[in-house]
């Protein structure tokens, strides 16, 4: 089973962060959730309190990751910006070619730290000027491997079941669709 680690912030997106863990979860994927508050409770950007599963000190290594997820929201993602062990696992996560996905405005972690140079992305309008490197697409959803980008809130579905599609088959990911109501 694939596993993903998504990181939480205070002031994240709620669907953004959500959708795509709902969706998959429903498809069969591992996704743990890590605070990186320095305690479990992450309360979103619309004063919804969640409990993570985990905080980013107790994680460890995140070595067994398939997908590290960052969802947008502000200040959600400029708290991500800024956490110093955030950027030590995006880096070695790219560096052994693994993925990573990012919404809104949470591209702007991987474009400051170089990680998009050279590749095609997408986020929140506005947000292009923190890409780095990249070329911006304003596409809903961005898959340039190993980096998967989607602009924003509308996009979190879509997100979720690209993300979905890394590790599952397009039978898997149609029959989630349907059933979720999103084929009719």
């Amino acid at each position: 089973m694939a596993k993903v680690y998504e990181f939480l912030a205070d002031g994240f997106e709620d669907v953004e962060a959500l959708a795509p863990l709902d969706v998959l979860r429903r498809g069969g994927v591992e996704v743990v959730t890590v605070s990186i508050m320095g305690r479990r409770e992450v309360t979103s950007a619309h004063q919804v309190t969640v409990v993570a599963d985990t905080t980013i000190e107790e994680v460890g290594s995140m070595s067994d990751a398939d997908l590290l997820l960052l969802p947008g929201g502000m200040p959600g993602a400029a708290n991500l910006h800024d956490h110093s062990g955030v950027a030590d696992a995006l880096l070695r996560h790219a560096a052994e070619g693994k993925a990573t996905a990012a919404i809104c405005a949470a591209p702007m972690v991987l474009g400051s730290l170089g990680l998009l140079h050279g590749r095609r992305a997408t986020c929140y309008p506005g947000f292009e000027k923190y890409l780095d490197g990249a070329t911006y697409t304003a596409e809903k959803v961005t898959v340039d491997m190993p980096f998967v980008t989607a602009f924003g809130p509308a996009a979190a579905f879509d997100f979720g079941f690209t993300l979905l599609g890394l590790f599952t088959d397009s039978t898997t990911v149609g029959q989630l669709r349907k059933g979720m109501m999103f084929e009719a």
